[in-house]
């Protein structure tokens, strides 16, 4: 057999699609596996790098003040979300982009080789913030990936295949978590202490992108149109007007900034297990392999309704999401004993983590198939620097947990979710040709 045939054929084997001409087909073919392969090589990176478990591991090793901690999550996520709007920008003079992908990830992996060495020859403070500055340049690089990928994917992927690109990484990077939690059980069974594997782990993220970005450079990207003045500032902060002037994109950032609710409630059923369980490492392990098992399950699942109505996949997926959050304080007051078993908690946190997983695939692919060309790349920009900076003021909602129980809180995380329901029933139906 001859590679174009091994190619569709796992192509084919892969995907749900629609009949296609035989040339179109093995091109679709190539830009998919490639896609599918770079985008889990660096979904088995973020797993090494989680500001939740691994990070926090590393810098208590080095020695590091704990205040820092509380500092990796928020630059995490928002250092990625917020410069999308001049990324997009200067993207959009650009005819081929993969390049800004590939930049991304080599820089990426640079800010983990980086990571490594401090992590090996320095300690006490200077090392922790030298790692937290670290992380800041590595989630800005991943903004430049994040805004090239959809774009790239809008380009390259037929519409109704794109939520399986989505769907299969995802469940790639479930099958790596899953990896991870094993090893962190087995760590703590055979007592490994020192922190020499997560520098390897560090240097291993590293070479991980490096891969992707090889592969990535191999995709065939058509070229785009681009914009004939010069990038600055000022054009860049314009895009905002979309969020004023277009509707139907501006209801959909808003749906998407209360969903947002199941994802900051999923920390605090670990610590309500940490709280009525135990706090050993074996319990966050236990949760890492639910985690990575309900990803592993779920996202073919939730790509292949994606690809059918992305649109159905936000309203069901955030509604059983803040059903569980519901059902889970219904029973932190009428049987509050069920929390401290083994078996209650895991289950919720994996609920939870599947239906987090169909908002995550449902609203990637309703962003895609929304608009085409430099409008979907001002999209992906505008919609995400906005939702960077909810996610900061969200983050906000964390200080009640002084004032108020743990299940009280995810309870209005809960009702924030059920108000982003209310508002994705009124989203159109963008996934149809």
């Amino acid at each position: 057999m001859s590679s174009q045939s091994w190619v569709t054929s796992l192509y084919k084997w892969m995907v749900k699609s629609e009949e296609k001409e035989e040339g179109e087909k093995r091109s679709v073919a190539k830009n998919f596996l490639r896609l599918i392969s770079a985008q889990f090589l660096t979904n088995t990176g973020d797993a090494i790098v989680n500001p939740k478990v691994t990070l926090p591991w590393l810098l208590q090793s080095v020695g590091a003040p704990t205040f820092l901690v509380g500092w990796l999550v928020p630059i995490r996520e928002s250092g990625s979300l917020l410069p999308q709007l001049f990324i997009s920008s200067a993207m959009q003079r650009l005819t081929i982009r993969k390049w800004v992908w590939i930049a991304g990830s080599l820089i990426q992996a640079l800010s983990l080789i980086l990571m490594a060495v401090v992590a090996s020859t320095l300690e006490g403070l200077t090392a922790g913030l030298l790692i937290v500055l670290l992380l800041a340049l590595f989630s800005l690089a991943r903004g430049l990936n994040s805004v090239a990928t959809k774009d790239i994917l809008g380009k390259t992927i037929p519409k109704s295949e794109r939520g399986q690109v989505t769907g299969l990484s995802a469940s790639a990077a479930g099958l790596v978590t899953i990896g991870i939690g094993v090893f962190m059980l087995l760590s703590y069974q055979l007592g490994w202490n020192n922190s020499s594997y997560f520098v390897w782990g560090l240097v291993m993220g590293g070479a991980l992108w490096g891969i992707a970005a090889l592969i990535f450079a191999g995709v065939n990207e058509p070229k785009s149109e681009t914009q004939d003045s010069d990038f600055s500032v000022k054009d860049s902060l314009k895009q905002l007007s979309l969020l004023k002037t277009d509707k139907a994109f501006r209801h959909f950032v808003m749906t998407r900034a209360f969903f947002l609710g199941t994802a900051l409630s999923a920390p605090y059923y670990v610590l309500l297990a940490e709280e009525h369980v135990g706090d050993s490492i074996w319990v966050l392990a236990i949760f890492m392999v639910i985690s990575g098992l309900a990803g592993l399950l779920s996202g073919p699942f939730w790509g292949r309704f994606s690809d059918a109505s992305s649109r159905k996949v936000l309203i069901w997926a955030a509604a059983l999401g803040a059903l569980t959050g519901a059902l889970l304080f219904a029973i932190a007051k009428l049987q509050p004993q069920w929390l401290g078993s083994m078996w209650l908690l895991p289950v919720f946190y994996f609920l939870l983590t599947v239906f987090h997983q169909g908002i995550r695939v449902g609203r990637k692919t309703y962003l895609v198939d929304m608009a085409e060309g430099n409008k979907r790349t001002s999209y992906v920009a505008v919609g995400n620097t906005a939702i960077g900076l909810m996610l900061l003021l969200m983050s906000l909602l964390g200080v009640l947990s002084e004032v108020i129980s743990l299940e009280a809180l995810i309870l209005v995380y809960a009702v924030i979710t059920m108000v982003g329901v209310y508002m994705a029933i009124r989203l159109p139906d963008v996934s149809k040709n």
